[in-house]
């Protein structure tokens, strides 16, 4: 591959707190031959600058760009797919590994898309011993069209695996998790490593929560946002087909009963809630959702 790579993060109202400490572990990489691009979600360069305390020229800033998060995300991906060979994505509220670069660099010599356990980190800063991703061996096929392990802050991609996957549409909510579904649907070869390379925070902005315990409102939204990425996937401009498609299919039926009998009764929800964060938990995304072992309680 060529050197080039990028390095690509969006900014955002909240992420203030968070913003030097992660500029210091980019600044940190064993591997430099990359650029740094972000975008800007409601904050303005200038303050992105001071917060960093970053050189003006360290920082590609993509401007321009205005809507929901999928729309500016989108942008930016249409813009540096035709600049570089690769993007690596990181989240700017996390922390990047010394090695992070270099070893996405490597992996995407072999793979089109390679993600890498996350150490989970509080608000602080402090290493929590619990390791986030997918087990080692695992099948995406049986993996993805239920849980995502490659975030928008773990993984690196081959630039033609990213436009293959465009547009987004407007209302993709969960942009990773749909980048990585019809990349694996497109037929292009995934890579988990099991090495963390990066620190992921968990604090109460996040999204995609992954700690116990889970409460019933963070499992509804959760709900929600699981149905929107299915229909995304399925009802968009460039829906998934095949077998993949049927997967999806089947976990979109899965998740439209399971929503239904959390919203439909409280009882229902308060048990599956408790029963929930008895569980030994699975550190991936949406784990949470329509939990196998727990059909007793939603199928009911």
């Amino acid at each position: 591959m060529s050197e080039g790579l990028a390095l690509y993060t969006t900014v955002y109202p909240g992420v203030e707190p968070y913003l030097s400490v992660w500029y210091q572990s980019v600044v940190a990489q064993t591997d430099h031959k990359f650029d740094l691009w972000i975008g800007l979600d409601s904050l303005h360069p200038a303050k992105v600058i001071e917060l960093t305390g970053a050189k003006p020229e360290s920082i590609n800033f993509i401007t321009g760009n205005e809507g929901s998060p999928a729309q500016i995300r989108q942008g930016a991906l249409e813009f540096l797919v035709d600049e570089y060979p690769a993007i690596v994505f990181v989240d700017s509220d996390d922390l990047l590994y010394p090695s992070r670069i270099a070893a996405a660099r490597k992996a995407l010599e072999s793979y089109d898309v390679v993600g890498c356990a996350l150490s989970i980190i509080d608000e602080e800063g402090c290493d929590l011993g619990i390791t986030f991703g997918g087990t080692d061996g695992e099948q995406f096929s049986s993996l993805l069209p239920r849980y995502n392990v490659f975030g928008l802050s773990n993984t690196a991609y081959r630039s033609e695996i990213v436009r293959d996957c465009l547009p987004l549409g407007d209302a993709c909510d969960l942009v990773d998790w749909t980048l990585a579904t019809r990349a694996w649907a497109g037929g292009a070869s995934l890579k988990f490593e099991q090495q963390p390379q990066m620190a992921y925070r968990q604090y109460s902005r996040n999204i995609a929560r992954v700690l116990l315990p889970f409460s019933c409102d963070q499992v509804v939204k959760a709900s929600e946002r699981v149905l929107g990425h299915y229909q995304c996937l399925l009802e968009s401009e460039r829906p998934v087909n095949g077998a993949c498609g049927a997967a999806i299919r089947d976990a979109n039926e899965r998740a439209l009963l399971f929503d239904h009998c959390i919203n439909e009764s409280p009882e229902v929800l308060d048990s599956y809630v408790a029963a929930l964060n008895q569980k030994t938990p699975r550190y991936v995304w949406w784990w949470c959702v329509a939990h196998p072992e727990l059909e007793y309680i939603w199928r009911n």
